[in-house]
């Protein structure tokens, strides 16, 4: 009698166990919202990202090594190594690009050989349709992104956008004419069009979460731009976009992005003058989704030969927003970081300490970069990344003892 009790009992609770199940919500489970320091989606738990930098806004301003493998032979790479999303990114000009062509994007024919040349242009396009047959010369770039969107949402990888630069090309450097609100190819008012647009656009991918407004703002060289270089400015930017964004899409989270090179973004977590000015950051700035921000930060510090002191330097440059001693919580990721991939580099101080650092303050992340080559960069095409995780033509790891040494792990111990 007390064997059938207990074996009831156990039937009982696996069936409770199995309507739990049945009842939790289905992926994406959005809109995401922050609360403090944690993202929380709709039921309320706690979750980050853990994933990898797939570049789309260079020349081609496509997502980069698709002339070697398919779409979904690359989601699927992501998928293995337990990540939960992508940092995809995109190029204004692709959108300026749209409207100037009466609404209409571009067609992958002209894209490849504007970018790549009348010989090369149509080569490595018919490259890319042999290894993505379901596209065309006309199907356009966008559509390609639409695709990379459905390839995540099929296997559950969430797409954060990212505005990486104005003018499509490799960035970035103080002298590319993409640094600051006004330089050479920053307009501003066409960035604040190109961010609605695309979350706009972004309301059929399953998929997107969230997106940057601005990939590292930094210090023009020179021109009228540079002169406007301060927080203060990037305040009222940053407030232009969030505005653009929200107004478009209200389900999508928005990363506010530092000063040189979004490495820090001290005042506004510790809610002092943003300078030249007096006035503050504020939430109250934000009308109707503060529960929406998120910062982001970018770092290489590679010569790092101490983790406490770059933990430290982390730690003041914005990361003290996951604690209660910031003025302004909130949640930061870590949204670049990248090294040589080797069998040695990621041993050492700075690889080492971010992969231990990192998954201890559940703070998200995303790993410069996936992309094993890119189509052209800075003139130069078919450029092998070293720094990739992917070899030359993305079909294996650039260097397998990291991704199952380290990578792997950071993934595990990020989202755990």
């Amino acid at each position: 009698m007390r064997l059938i009790t207990i074996l009831a009992g156990l039937v009982g609770f696996s069936l409770a166990l199995k309507d739990a199940l049945d009842t939790r919500a289905p992926w994406p489970n959005g809109p995401l919202v922050t609360s403090g320091r944690w993202i929380r989606d709709a039921s309320g738990t706690n979750l980050t990202y853990a994933g990898v930098n797939w570049p789309g806004a260079a020349d081609v301003m496509i997502p980069e090594g698709l002339q070697y493998q398919s779409i979904a032979t690359i989601v699927s790479k992501i998928k293995s190594l337990g990540m939960n999303a992508i940092r995809l990114t995109f190029a204004i000009q692709m959108v300026d690009e749209i409207y100037s062509n009466g609404g209409k994007d571009i067609t992958l024919q002209k894209a490849f050989t504007q970018a790549l040349g009348s010989t090369n242009g149509p080569k490595v396009l018919n490259q890319f349709l042999a290894k993505n047959p379901q596209f065309t010369a006309s199907t356009t770039r966008l559509q390609v992104f639409d695709a990379v969107a459905a390839e995540c949402a099929k296997q559950h990888i969430f797409v954060h956008l990212d505005n990486h630069i104005s003018k499509g090309t490799w960035c970035c450097s103080t002298g590319d004419g993409n640094s600051w609100w006004g330089d050479t190819y920053f307009s501003a008012a066409n960035w604040t069009r190109g961010l609605a647009y695309m979350a706009n656009h972004g309301k059929q991918w399953t998929s997107l979460m969230s997106i940057g407004l601005r990939n590292e703002p930094r210090e023009p060289t020179s021109g009228a731009a540079k002169s406007t270089y301060n927080w203060q400015t990037w305040y009222t930017y940053m407030k232009q976009g969030a505005e653009a964004v929200h107004s478009s899409n209200q389900d999508l989270l928005i990363f506010l992005s530092g000063l040189s090179f979004d490495t820090f973004l001290t005042p506004v977590v510790r809610g002092t003058a943003l300078t030249p000015g007096t006035g503050k950051f504020s939430f109250g700035d934000f009308p109707g989704y503060a529960n929406k921000l998120v910062l982001e930060l970018h770092n290489y510090e590679n010569s790092a030969n101490n983790c406490n002191n770059l933990q430290n330097n982390l730690y003041n440059n914005g990361f003290q927003a996951l604690t209660s001693s910031a003025v302004n919580q909130f949640p930061v990721m870590l949204t670049e970081f990248g090294f040589q991939m080797d069998a040695s580099t990621w041993k050492g101080t700075y690889a080492s300490c971010l992969a231990s650092y990192l998954p201890a303050q559940k703070a998200g992340w995303f790993i410069w970069v996936l992309a094993g080559s890119y189509y052209i960069r800075s003139g130069t095409q078919d450029y092998d990344e070293g720094w990739g995780l992917l070899t030359r033509d993305w079909s294996a790891w650039r260097s397998p003892s990291y991704v199952n040494g380290a990578l792997i792990p950071m993934v595990k111990n990020t989202l755990s």
